[in-house]
């Protein structure tokens, strides 16, 4: 694990490590806040970005994490039907207390707590991808069935 990393970042390096897999994170100087800055900073198409996103349980309260291709936009319908509940928003603080990191950031694996995760089969299209890694300048390089593997993610039609 790299000490030059943030705190954030290492976390996500040591989550990687733990479950066995040598990626890379990475901190760049721009931003990759959104997937449209992430694909300018890393320098790849803005679908190749597996953005994370987190929703709420509308019954349960409980988090889900969809990790999406960065052009897709989320059915929240679609989602709500493969879930067997509606969901809602999540606020920041709510993020935060269900993975431990800030939106922006929002990485597919090391979270507070276990997720139950959704993987737009979009993604499976790609050779390789692109993750965030717990900052809104960290992210790092896999393969969509890398992803599959690593946050235990049900591939599915979400948008």
């Amino acid at each position: 694990m790299s000490e030059s990393l943030s705190p954030s970042a290492q976390r996500v390096q040591a989550a990687l490590a733990e479950r066995g897999f040598a990626f890379t994170v990475r901190e760049l100087p721009a931003s990759t806040r959104t997937a449209a800055e992430a694909a300018a900073a890393i320098g790849c198409e803005v679908a190749h970005i597996a953005k994370s996103l987190v929703f709420r349980g509308a019954q349960s309260n409980g988090p889900v994490l969809v990790v999406a291709s960065g052009t897709n936009r989320v059915d929240e319908a679609r989602v709500a039907e493969l879930l067997g509940e509606p969901i809602a928003k999540a606020d920041a603080a709510f993020v935060r207390e269900a993975t431990g990191f800030a939106i922006g950031g929002i990485p597919p694996v090391g979270h507070a707590h276990p997720l139950p995760t959704l993987v737009d089969r979009d993604l499976l299209q790609f050779p390789e991808i692109w993750a965030a890694a717990g900052t809104p300048h960290a992210v790092f390089r896999l393969t969509p069935a890398d992803l599959v593997e690593l946050c235990g993610g049900r591939v599915a039609r979400i948008c």
